[in-house]
């Protein structure tokens, strides 16, 4: 699951996924099962069928 959407992937690292839908230049903040994951933690945080996540990008305004 990614934001809530079911997807099939064979990404085996958060890092990976983030590079396979296009995020790998971009600044945003990324969570597992729930978890906070830094930018430096992604290429070791491992995906498992069933995972959730969520990747968020900022947001401007006020």
């Amino acid at each position: 699951m990614v934001n809530g959407e079911a997807l099939a992937t064979d990404a085996t690292t958060l890092d990976s996924l983030c590079r396979e839908l296009g995020f790998a230049d971009a600044k945003i903040a990324t969570a597992l099962n729930g978890a906070f994951v830094p930018k430096t933690e992604r290429i070791t945080a491992a995906l498992t069928d069933g995972d959730a996540v969520e990747i968020l990008s900022p947001r401007q305004g006020g």
